[in-house]
């Protein structure tokens, strides 16, 4: 999801922003009773639940990044990028914001929130330090202070199975020396990814026992899971790889035609949100996989491979104060559920509880909105960057001693 400045491509920041801004009107939006709200409002309201497509957005954008210096690779026929850098700053870039806000999040649970402090909450928290809560419904949910912090360790799956999936591209590069036979055998890997998902879907159920959001997180997870699963992720996140490669091959020539599909691109992915409106707010698609799965990754892909290369657009969206939201985005999306809940918590009628529902609403989301920004700057400036450009320093230093023992 998040990625350091070197990335950057025209476009990209918009779309970070824009899926955090998503998910944080999700949240927002989860908190107020609709039912309560005027009825020319309410389809606007409906519609802004479906902000939750915004991690979809973060994943399939984590992996045109992240694929960028592979296809790079390959389409040079150079060796497969150090795994050893790619790991350090997939580290140095996630796990220090992480491991804070699900801390506190841990804290919260059996201090605010009153959940008693056993084996079950603590081991939780363990398999989310260690980013392996992503593999059952009991650990789903790491804490009980921050619901978000789910997709962390599913991004970080994803992490791990991509450089395994290039290391197949790469062994047989020999075989694979032309761009459309390597997006073919990259088609192949998303065709295998779906299989073991639907393989996942299919022979690995969850018992009805609790299960529901009427029962908390757990009960939630019990919902989302097997169709919420690794593997399944990966499929929307090798989404924006194979978009990756596509935008590598592409001419590097800059055209108004690429602002017409990159618009186009971003005009079908919209669309995604209309259509949703009477189902499911998990949008699930093929196979069960969540947000509208393959239609609003393939929108957002399209998007990414073209907007770096259009005239006008990719840099009309780029906006200072959308780069600037982007910069932060980490911050917003891990301490949102934190904020919101502190302001419910301290403040039983916030967001519309008590007196006039909508404009209560307003209130207490403009107060989070504040509060998380502020947030999200101290720790991206004070926390993230730090340890960022700390692990550069040490990459910088790792590869001097390379080449010269």
């Amino acid at each position: 999801m998040w990625t350091e400045r070197e990335t950057r491509l025209a476009g990209a920041d918009f779309i970070r922003a824009l899926a955090c801004l998503l998910v944080l009107a999700h949240h927002l939006v989860l908190r107020l009773d609709v039912s309560k709200v005027d009825g020319a409002l309410r389809p606007a309201l409906e519609l802004t639940r479906f902000g939750n497509y915004g991690v979809a957005l973060f994943f399939v954008l984590s992996g045109f990044l992240l694929a960028r210096p592979f296809w790079t690779a390959l389409d040079r026929g150079t060796e497969i990028p150090s795994l050893k850098v790619y790991a350090l700053r997939r580290a140095a870039r996630i796990l220090p914001g992480f491991w804070v806000a699900l801390t506190v999040g841990f804290v919260l649970g059996f201090t605010v929130y009153d959940f008693p402090l056993d084996g079950e909450l603590a081991g939780r928290y363990v398999a989310g330090f260690l980013l392996m809560s992503q593999w059952h419904w009991r650990t789903f949910f790491p804490v009980q202070g921050d619901g978000p912090l789910w997709s962390i360790p599913f991004e970080t799956t994803c992490y791990v199975l991509l450089p395994l999936c290039f290391a197949v591209l790469f062994h047989n590069s020999a075989r694979l020396s032309r761009q459309t036979s390597q997006c073919l055998a990259w088609l192949g890997i998303i065709g295998l990814v779906l299989l073991c998902h639907w393989l996942i879907a299919t022979y690995a159920p969850i018992d009805d026992v609790r299960r529901g959001w009427d029962f908390g997180f757990q009960g939630g997870a019990k919902e989302w899971m097997p169709r919420y699963n690794p593997i399944g992720f990966f499929a929307i996140f090798a989404t924006g790889a194979l978009a990756s490669g596509i935008h590598t091959w592409l001419p590097a020539k800059r055209s108004v035609l690429y602002d017409i599909l990159g618009f186009l691109a971003l005009i079908a992915g919209a669309a995604q949100f209309p259509i949703s409106i009477g189902g499911p707010w998990e949008g699930y698609g093929w196979l069960g996989i969540p947000y509208r799965f393959p239609f609003l990754p393939l929108a957002v892909a399209a998007a990414l491979c073209t907007l770096p290369r259009s005239v006008y657009l990719g840099k009309m969206l780029d906006n200072p104060i959308i780069r600037y939201i982007a910069t932060i985005s980490f911050g917003i999306y891990i301490w949102q559920d934190i904020v919101i809940s502190l302001i419910k918590q301290t403040f039983p009628g916030s967001f519309g509880g008590a007196g006039d529902v909508l404009s209560g609403w307003i209130v207490s989301s403009v107060l989070a909105a504040v509060l998380l920004l502020l947030i999200a700057t101290v720790s991206y400036f004070f926390l993230e960057r730090p340890i960022i450009l700390w692990a550069r320093n040490l990459e910088g230093r790792t590869q001097l001693r390379s080449v010269n023992p």
